[in-house]
């Protein structure tokens, strides 16, 4: 399923609310397992993401969804539906994006979101898990004759609302000493336009978006991303802190998806790695030893749909934002552990 909900009026919550002080409708607060149960009666998993970021979540001109984040709400269903269309994509902006999931719009929010104490302990919200560890960078015009964020003394910088970008921003130049103009906009797209347009000397984002919003440029050629990475950005899935079995779900597809990279199992070579392969590790990761899907509610073979539906982790990566993709973006800190990066799945017994 690729229709959109149309958007009902967000709740008016800031971030500076309170779990307790949320009014939430009855079928949030209904107990342990209600997701799963109202997902399964729905026949589709409503998922939340970005309106348009390259890589990560857009609309192609077919009106299907394509993009890392997108693979991520295809995977859920995938484990829950063996389906990974059962799925219907609701757009959000950065400031209704965490009302939404609280109202119960949408199942689970994949819309690069940035977890954080604020939004982690001050919402009613949970961050189970995290897909892509990014940091705060800057784009500039090459002609602007800087190589340095330092060197931006006085630039006017192009920066959205609603995000933590705002206050990275203020902390990285208040440390540094360097004053600066910072123009704000209220979406993404009109902040990158803006720059685009030569409103600002500089556009500050997530260093995926930068790389993402450079292909807007009539000339990508003519921008570069400067070195500096001024914060942390563990983005990830987001759920509502009241169903422990849900967030065990989103969690332990991630891990999934981890654990078959680090085991070389692939969409293509997965059913038959099920039928043939003797390693206790991979047998559990596939349901072909244990029953482990009963823990999340699922059948055992939960893992051998997303892994096949979708693909791994590094497969996953490669084609949305990799080196199979026009953004070629490295993996760094989101590689395997065991060839330096940060993620690590966590073992399935």
């Amino acid at each position: 399923m690729e229709t959109g909900f149309l958007r009902r009026a967000c709740f008016g919550l800031t971030l500076a609310l309170s779990s307790a002080l949320v009014a939430l409708p009855e079928s949030v607060h209904a107990g342990t397992g209600t997701t799963l149960e109202q997902v399964r009666e729905r026949g589709h998993l409503n998922c939340g993401v970005n309106p348009g970021l390259p890589g990560f979540s857009e609309q192609g001109d077919d009106d299907r969804w394509h993009g890392f984040d997108i693979a991520y709400c295809r995977a859920i269903a995938a484990a829950i539906f063996d389906d990974p269309d059962a799925v219907s994509f609701v757009p959000l902006d950065a400031r209704e994006r965490f009302d939404v999931l609280i109202s119960g719009e949408v199942d689970v929010l994949l819309r690069n979101s940035t977890a954080t104490m604020q939004r982690d302990a001050g919402l009613p919200i949970d961050f189970p898990a995290i897909n892509y560890f990014d940091g705060q960078g800057f784009l500039v015009r090459k002609q602007l004759g800087v190589s340095s964020a330092r060197e931006l003394n006085g630039a006017t910088v192009c920066v959205e609302e609603g995000t933590t970008t705002k206050l990275n921003l203020d902390d990285y130049f208040r440390a540094q000493g360097i004053r600066y103009e910072p123009v704000v906009f209220g979406s993404a797209l009109e902040t990158v336009d803006a720059y685009l347009n030569g409103r600002c000397d500089a556009y500050t984002t997530d260093a995926s978006g930068l790389y993402a919003h450079r292909l807007r440029a009539d000339n990508p050629d003519e921008h570069v991303v400067l070195p500096e990475v001024i914060s942390k950005e563990p983005l990830g899935a987001a759920v509502r802190d009241d169903d422990p079995q849900w967030a065990d779900i989103v969690r332990w597809v991630h891990f999934a998806m981890l654990n078959a990279e680090e085991h070389g199992v692939t969409s293509a070579n997965v059913r038959e790695r099920a039928a043939n392969d003797p390693i206790p590790a991979i047998r559990r990761l596939l349901g072909v030893e244990g029953e482990f899907g009963a823990l999340l509610g699922l059948e055992d073979d939960w893992a051998l749909q997303v892994i096949a539906h979708v693909g791994n982790y590094g497969e996953v990566f490669s084609r949305n934002i990799g080196d199979a993709s026009p953004l070629n973006i490295q993996r760094g800190l989101n590689a395997l552990w065991m060839r330096g990066g940060l993620h690590y799945g966590h073992p399935i017994r």
